[in-house]
Formats: C-alpha cells, structure tokens, sequence
C-alpha cells in the first residue's frame, strides 16, 4: 500500500501566494533596476522619470502584490546602489531572473518609458536601453562570466560586457 502526499488546502494557498509574491518581488526589482539605471544614464534622476516608472507598473499591474510606495523606496535604493555599488553586479542580478520570459519585452518597454518621460533622450539614456536590449535577448541563465573592474566576475555575452564596461567604465 502507497502512501499518498496531501497537503491541507491552506497550505496550498499559502505556497500559492508565496509563489506570487516572489514572481512579484523579481518582476518589481527588475524592472526598478532597469529604469533607474536609465534615469542615471544622464547623469542625473528626474521625479517624472521615477513617477512614470511607477505609473507604467501599476498601470500594468505588473507587480500587484507590492504597494506602489514600497516600489518607490525600492527604485531610490536601487539607485544608490548604481551609484554607490558594482553596477554591473546590480544590473546583471536583478535582470537575470526574467531573461528569457515573457516579460523580457516589458522590461525594455518600461525603460523606454523611464528614458522618455523627461522628453529628452540622452545618448547615455539610449546605450542604457541598448544595454538592457542586449540582456533581456541574450543573457543565459547561466552566462558567460565577464571580469568586472572590481575583479569581480559575473555572466553575459561579449556584447553585454562590452555595454557594461562602456556604461559604468571602470568605476
């Protein structure tokens, strides 16, 4: 006689909305990551920049479960963290859980959104959003590893390193 595995429905629902709120917490930290390295790539971060980031996902309900002030405080940390930290580490960490989905596409649409809600696009703005093109479309799971000014190594395509090296230099 085989023993069966049930779980109680509650704790179904629980793993459910755990489930939920992770997809929810990587789908927000990638894209906070991805507009506010393109509200940096001009040199500096307009509010109308941050406050179309956070109109475009809550007018998407692309991370439902997150209170849009929690996703606020999210993007100011996010940015400086860019500044302040190993971008490229930053970039490539919170992008990599949604390359090769669906919302691979999202991700580059929401950053052009962050890079024209100011009505100017810088060139720097425009190889941010070359960048994060290049990551969404070919960054693996695994990757390739790139050396980081740090020493640190992460993984990409040469192209992507190329982007990195030439957005945040050696700094």
């Amino acid at each position: 006689m085989t023993k069966r595995y049930t779980r109680s429905s509650a704790t179904t629902a629980e793993h459910m909305a755990d489930r939920l709120d992770n997809r929810d917490e990587d789908v927000m930290r990638g894209l906070v990551t991805a507009g506010a390295l393109v509200a940096l790539a001009d040199g500096r971060v307009e509010e109308v920049e941050r406050d179309e980031l956070l109109n475009f996902i809550d007018r998407h309900q692309l991370a439902p479960t997150i209170p849009r002030t929690d996703i606020a405080e999210v993007f100011d940390r996010s940015v400086q963290q860019l500044e302040d930290r190993d971008s490229a580490e930053v970039i490539i960490e919170n992008l990599r859980p949604l390359v090769g989905l669906s919302l691979a596409s999202v991700v580059l649409r929401t950053a052009q959104r962050v890079a024209a809600a100011d009505r100017q696009i810088h060139p720097g703005e425009l190889q941010a959003l070359e960048l994060i093109r290049l990551i969404m479309t070919s960054l693996s799971a695994k990757g390739l590893p790139v050396r980081l000014p740090t020493g640190d190594t992460v993984g990409c395509d040469s192209a992507s390193a190329y982007y990195l090296h030439n957005l945040i230099g050696d700094a």
